[in-house]
């Protein structure tokens, strides 16, 4: 059983910079995607970054060029550095990973999800 732990998130300014970590345990870090999802307030949760055990990486558009997802499989960690924050990046940031071989393009659908992390608040201000 894969268990994911966020932390990292907190309150920043628009323009301002976070980064978060997922540790992760259970199972064997370096065969299986990763990543992280996020859901606002009032809205659907949505893929925001995956990062597939080879290290190929996918982003949703509206991060692209602002945020870095990056993993240390000796760490059994994945990380999302967020730049050049936005009040619309404000939301619960959820660590996820997929089954053992997975990739990070499947984990970019829901039922591509076989594990969630807790969540961690990342809010935004004006």
């Amino acid at each position: 059983q894969v268990q994911l732990v966020e932390s990292g998130g907190g309150l920043v300014q628009a323009g301002g910079s976070l980064r978060l970590s997922c540790a992760a345990s259970g199972r064997t870090f370096s065969t299986y995607a990763m990543g992280w999802w996020r859901q606002a307030p009032g809205k659907e949760r949505e893929f925001v970054s995956t990062i597939s055990a080879s290290g190929r990486k996918y982003y949703t558009d509206s991060v692209k060029g602002r945020f870095t997802i990056s993993r240390d499989n000796a760490k059994n960690t994945v990380y999302l550095e967020m730049n050049s924050l936005k009040v619309e990046d404000t939301a619960v940031y959820f660590c996820v990973a997929g089954g053992l071989d997975s990739t990070g393009f499947a984990l970019k659908r829901r039922d591509g999800v076989d594990y969630w992390g807790k969540g961690t608040l990342v809010t935004v201000s004006s």
